[in-house]
């Protein structure tokens, strides 16, 4: 069968890539964090109906999940848009054989369906399903339904997705529509304009419990198939596909304010250009914009209350979002240019100088849109000046300083904030000391009820590094001339 050769060719050409094995330790660490989601999914399945039986709602377990449903559809939805990849294969390669475009199109369009990683929600509701059957809430045959229901819901998320991120997905106003969307359904039933739990009871109460029900979501599917079928059909030549979007090509944002700022800004304004060129930064960029709300995860959590070493992690990450992301690629987005910059009369300090600031201006910016967190207390306040003082003397500092270590190039073509081309071992290591360190520091404070201290203390480190940058600096720039020749070795060894 065709179709099973076009997986085997993709298999093959992953094995064979000169990076493969090289990346083993990362593919064993992947397969790890795969496996202990699988396995929290499955434990919080077996767990579910006793949960819901102790919230204080008039409805049954059953209807709570169906409430539920159009938030996992939603949430999905918006969740794959930012870190779901496309599926692609090199087209022209098959164009020159004896292989109907349908079969192409299909591959493209159904090999995400095969990805175990996405039925997650699946090994949820299966456990719950039986557990309900068995307590007698629904039948047996409802809990079969209720389980190929969350099937069909998965694949209907993925072609969604797929259809939305070829559509829309190389502009950035694609993804402002779907998160104004998304908040817009959620500030529907915040504020108490339209219940979408109750809707969702009702309709997924239906569709989802019995067959005619089923039905109808395999039409829906069987919809979005065709959906972007239709696209393909549209622009399945790369000529065509070009037109569609030249015209987010031709415009680029000018940052000719940034020359008055010298060769440091100069540096800056190219580095903004390139995150808004290229469909992985870019991708970077959104993920760093959701990251923003990573907070309301632990500030709105009871559990989380009094646990402050936690609530100076998430601090860390929602006032360091956009420094924490792009100061893993600070040398090596550059890695397809690499070899012209060195040969260029351009000073390596002014070079690790521009990163460094503009990772700093990154945290500034991100600390002003965090301040809406402050409405959860003073404590809060406090947390968040010392992450921005944290993560502007120490955590920008030591993403310079590590950088030269990566000698992976970076592929910018490869759209989509999850993927892990380019990253190494390295990249994970790097955070124990910018991530983990603070946490144990405030942790062995806390223990003696002088958590506060362990903040300030870490508040005052950053304020020290901020002081002594330049030395920092110097060490960094050091660092990479040492390694400046590896990294050029590095960076000119591409992955298939």
């Amino acid at each position: 069968m065709i179709f099973i050769d076009l997986l085997k060719h993709q298999m093959l050409k992953a094995v064979r890539a000169p990076g493969y094995y090289k990346n083993v330790l990362i593919n064993i660490f992947l397969g790890l964090g795969v496996l202990y989601w699988f396995v929290v999914f499955l434990i919080l399945g077996f767990a579910l109906r006793t949960i819901l039986l102790e919230v204080d709602t008039p409805y049954t377990p059953v209807e709570s999940l169906m409430g539920g449903y159009i938030y996992i559809v939603i949430f999905g939805i918006a969740m794959r848009f930012v870190i779901q990849s496309l599926n692609t294969v090199n087209l022209h390669y098959y164009q020159i054989l004896p292989i109907k475009r349908n079969t192409l199109v299909n591959y493209l369009l159904l090999k995400p369906l095969f990805n175990p990683v996405n039925y997650l929600i699946v090994v949820m509701i299966t456990p719950f399903a039986f557990r309900s059957a068995i307590a007698g809430d629904i039948s047996l045959l409802q809990a079969f339904v209720l389980i190929a229901s969350s099937f069909i819901i998965v694949w209907f998320d993925i072609l969604m997705v797929v259809f939305l991120k070829r559509r829309f997905g190389a502009s950035l106003w694609g993804f402002v529509a779907v998160i104004v969307v998304l908040f817009g359904l959620v500030g529907l039933e915040y504020f108490d304009i339209v219940s979408l739990f109750d809707l969702s009871v009702d309709v997924f109460g239906f569709i989802a419990l019995s067959p005619l029900g089923l039905i109808l979501m395999l039409l829906g599917v069987i919809g979005t198939y065709w959906l972007n079928r239709w696209f393909f059909a549209k622009y399945y030549y790369a000529e065509k596909f070009n037109e569609k979007t030249s015209f987010s090509t031709d415009s680029t944002a000018d940052f000719s304010f940034m020359n008055r700022f010298g060769s440091i800004g100069e540096l800056i304004a190219l580095n903004l250009k390139l995150i808004l060129r290229h469909k992985r930064t870019k991708s970077m960029f959104i993920t760093a914009v959701l990251f923003l709300a990573y907070g309301l995860l632990f500030y709105t959590s009871d559990f989380y209350a009094q646990r402050y070493g936690w609530l100076f992690f998430a601090a860390l990450f929602s006032v360091g979002s956009f420094m924490l992301i792009f100061g893993q690629m600070a040398i090596n987005w550059n890695a397809e240019h690499f070899d012209y910059l060195m040969t260029r009369k351009l000073d390596s300090f002014t070079y690790i100088s521009a990163n460094y600031y503009m990772l700093n201006t990154f945290t500034v910016i991100t600390f002003i849109l965090t301040t809406p967190y402050f409405f959860f207390g003073s404590d809060i306040v406090s947390l968040h000046f010392a992450a921005l003082l944290y993560n502007m003397g120490v955590n920008s500092a030591f993403y310079l300083i590590a950088a030269p270590f990566n000698t992976k190039r970076l592929q910018l073509s490869k759209g989509t904030s999850m993927s892990f081309q380019g990253t190494t071992y390295k990249s994970f290591i790097v955070l124990i000391p910018m991530m983990i360190l603070p946490l144990v520091v405030i942790n062995i404070f806390a223990a003696f009820g002088q958590w506060q201290t362990g903040v300030w203390l870490l508040a005052l480190l950053g304020i020290v590094c901020l002081v002594l940058h330049r030395p920092i600096l110097r060490l960094a720039n050091n660092i990479f001339l040492q390694r400046k020749y590896v990294l050029c070795e590095g960076f000119r060894k591409k992955e298939e």
